[in-house]
């Protein structure tokens, strides 16, 4: 059975799960009774939105990552919804707007200011208007801009595209109605091209969400599904779900033959939901029980016996909910490869789950921080739902990267020295050869991508109090934050001087490239 495995090599074979301390959550914060098998929590690189408990319609908070402890009991929220909120989603691509359903048979947009909040915000920036019946999932396109899914007890799946300039939209650009019975589900795989649902009529489907085709349906009576996901790009899928017996199950599927499944497994006998999660980076996979406090982790395998398992980190708090930390926003100098928020309605707390790497060394490690997904789209929206396909566009986590780093970067000492016009130069001495003409032509560009590098921290707006930059990182509290403030100013120090350094160099091979280009022989 996978969890009593035989010795196997693996870098990953040794994570661990190390909870937050105290003045690192979130506390105070009222957390939603409600009875739906949603996550409840949303979480980005700058934000956490959690939906809440309250009277007179739907709201969910959103507090800045950084500010922990205890919550303002009148911090403001975003109620615009006349019915419970069931789903949030942040936009992958803009961590400034998030994507809300509600009991109410709406999807709401709403911008969020870079700001502290300071006052509720009850006005969307878009409506989306299509379902008759409560809105209970939505999902945005892995790759795509602005296309948008929601699934309701309407049985109906919408897509729309927010391109749209209208405030309120009506119609959806495809509606697909494949499904007799409330969608549980929905993953698509890594280029967004399919998309794998689970029914409550305990079926798998592998539909192509541009023709609405079913391309492949599981109906596997021994193993009743709730949650689905796509497992990469191993073209697997993997469900979670009850077994005839009651007891929760795991099953691993072939994407392209879903009639009997290549791995079924029972765990135990508890009645609450795994929430599955695969980080593609690492080949792991992670079940999250709700109502329990256990987070179970496997690493994947495209060989049998395929799901070989790790460890389980245990808490004696059950959680609600739960919510993800995108890659781009981990602490790769702690090897943290994967972040949990966990709702703990019992306590009004949200705790921080780091999964380490445990490492001897402090420098960034390569091997198990590969290339992963950025925050840039793509696709544009018409582009997908004309048929083009494209596979996420990926960043590294290496720190100073600026593709990942959303700290204004003040990379320049001083600016280039001048040097001779290379046009009058060719001027007096003639034509000049081929190779020498493209080596001036990067040379140049180089030049400008610094100058323009340069310009860039002035256009950066930034929200200072007494001093401070309140959105990334707020004024500490105790002595113990002030102190961790100060040395992570003074990790940030280092690091840029590295960088400037780098920089130093990178000028003056730059100058003597030029020299050795004005000097050589073959520019006559």
């Amino acid at each position: 059975m996978s969890w009593h495995p035989q010795y196997r090599s693996s870098k990953f074979r040794h994570v661990y799960g190390k909870a937050a301390s105290k003045e690192k959550c979130y506390d105070c914060v009222p957390i939603t009774h409600s009875v739906h098998d949603n996550q409840f929590c949303a979480v980005n690189p700058h934000f956490i939105a959690v939906v809440t408990e309250c009277a007179g319609g739907g709201a969910f908070l959103v507090i800045p990552i950084h500010q922990t402890g205890k919550l303002d009991p009148h911090y403001p929220k975003i109620c615009g919804h006349k019915g419970n909120v069931v789903d949030i989603k942040w936009n992958p691509f803009n961590d400034f707007v998030i994507a809300s359903c509600s009991e109410d048979a709406t999807v709401k947009l709403w911008d969020i200011p870079k700001h502290l909040l300071t006052r509720n915000i009850t006005t969307p920036k878009k409506e989306l208007l299509g379902h008759v019946r409560r809105v209970s999932l939505i999902e945005w396109h892995p790759t795509a801009n602005n296309i948008l899914f929601s699934s309701g007890y309407d049985y109906k799946i919408m897509i729309w595209n927010l391109d749209s300039k209208e405030a309120v939209i009506s119609k959806p650009v495809k509606i697909l109605d494949a499904h007799k019975d409330v969608v549980l589900s929905m993953s698509f795989n890594t280029d967004g091209s399919l998309l794998a649902t689970a029914c409550k009529d305990r079926k798998i489907r592998l539909i192509d969400p541009r023709s609405g085709e079913v391309l492949q349906e599981a109906s596997y009576k021994s193993h009743r599904v709730n949650k689905v996901l796509f497992l990469g790009n191993m073209k697997k899928l993997f469900s979670t779900g009850t077994s005839r017996w009651n007891n929760r199950q795991i099953a691993l599927w072939d994407q392209n033959d879903l009639s009997v499944p290549l791995l079924e497994e029972d765990l135990d006998g508890s009645s609450g939901l795994l929430f599955p999660f695969y980080d593609s980076d690492t080949c792991m996979l992670y079940m999250v029980g709700k109502g329990d406090g256990n987070i179970r982790y496997y690493e994947i395998s495209s060989e049998k016996p395929y799901l070989n398992y790790l460890m389980e980190y245990r808490s004696h708090l059950p959680q609600k909910g739960i919510g993800v930390m995108p890659k781009r926003g981990l602490e790769v100098s702690a090897c943290e490869i994967f972040r949990f928020y966990k709702l703990i309605p019992t306590k009004s707390l949200i705790e921080p789950i780091s999964m380490i790497v445990p490492r001897r060394s402090e420098s960034y490690q390569e091997d198990i921080y590969p290339l992963t997904t950025g925050a840039q789209p793509a696709l544009t929206a018409q582009e997908w739902l004309n048929g083009v396909n494209k596979g996420p566009l990926l960043v590294s986590l290496r720190p100073g990267s600026g593709a990942v780093n959303y700290l204004p970067q003040f990379l320049e000492p001083e600016p280039l020295k001048t040097t001779p016009d290379l046009s009058q130069q060719q001027g007096q001495r003639g034509r000049m050869p081929l190779p020498n003409m493209q080596k001036t032509m990067e040379i140049e560009d180089s030049r400008k991508q610094l100058k323009v590098e340069k310009k860039l921290p002035k256009n950066e707006n930034m929200c200072l109090s007494n001093g401070f930059d309140v959105f990334e990182c707020p004024p500490p509290k105790t002595e113990n934050e002030l102190l961790q403030m100060f040395y992570r100013q003074q990790e940030e120090i280092r690091r840029l001087r590295e960088l400037v350094n780098q920089r130093d160099v990178q000028i003056k091979q730059l100058e003597l490239e030029l020299r050795n280009l004005c000097m050589s022989p073959g520019s006559y």
